[in-house]
């Protein structure tokens, strides 16, 4: 079995759909597929699903709702469905291969992208770092209904993609990649206006391409919407930055020629 849920929900069995089209079958195999060959305990199957307040019959709906996914594995040619989406003690398991799931390869590139960087070999952190983020199709589980677990989920892994985002900017800047980044970074601010580290990037980025006017206008930017939303003033770091483009350091202008 594949299963795809950086995006909208995918499920194929022998290259054949078993994506449920009812709701809350969806939601049911997007949790057992993000937590692929994990026993998913029927009280956590039930919160996710009706939440706090479920129905007295939300049990006898729940197996109704595994005996659907596995008849669409059946279907598809896999006469071992009970075998697949399995019977545990107090839960379900979706016995599947991690490998099947794009989540787990995702979090491979990842963290090998991640290592590199940290070990200063700029182009394979690059190489791998964007290639996790090419596992993406968009929004996690985009066409799904979102229960607390799923949401817990959902939270970790768009969390987890700004990182690994912020990190391939940082191993493109080292590389002195920076007027390709503009495009890029414009936009990351745009989305994130409170984030620190794509503002540092971005204003990096605009000064080492000669527009120091707006580097500096970037920080204010930032600096005015963390007064008004948070009351906040920039971190340290920020105003170092800012103090550094004001008088010119020749420092921000270098880049680190590191092992690639």
């Amino acid at each position: 079995m594949d299963i795809k849920v950086l995006g909208p929900l995918e499920a194929h069995e022998n290259g054949v759909s078993i994506t449920p089209t009812a709701a809350k079958p969806r939601q049911l195999l997007a949790l057992l597929g993000l937590q692929a060959d994990h026993v998913v305990t029927v009280p956590t199957l039930i919160e996710e699903l009706w939440g706090m307040a479920p129905p007295r019959s939300a049990l006898t709906t729940l197996q109704t709702y595994v005996l659907q996914i596995r008849r669409r594995i059946e279907a598809a040619g896999n006469d071992a469905a009970k075998d697949v989406l399995v019977t545990r003690y107090g839960g379900y398991l979706l016995d599947v291969g991690a490998g099947a799931v794009d989540v787990v390869e995702y979090e491979r590139l990842a963290s090998r992208g991640q290592r590199a960087l940290e070990e200063g070999s700029l182009e394979p952190a690059a190489r791998m770092l964007r290639a996790a983020l090419e596992v993406w199709r968009g929004p996690v589980l985009a066409d799904v209904r979102i229960g607390m677990r799923l949401g817990m989920e959902v939270t970790r892994l768009e969390e987890s993609r700004l990182g690994v985002l912020e990190a391939l900017m940082d191993a493109d800047l080292r590389l002195g990649r920076h007027q390709q980044l503009l495009g890029q970074l414009s936009m990351l601010t745009a989305q994130h206006p409170l984030h620190e580290n794509f503002c540092a990037q971005h204003m990096l980025a605009l000064y080492r391409s000669g527009r120091q006017w707006r580097a500096l206008e970037e920080y204010r930017t930032l600096h005015d919407k963390l007064m008004d939303e948070l009351g906040l003033a920039p971190s340290e770091r920020l105003r170092r930055l800012q103090s550094a483009i004001l008088r010119a350091d020749p420092d921000l202008t270098q880049v680190p020629q590191l092992a690639g």
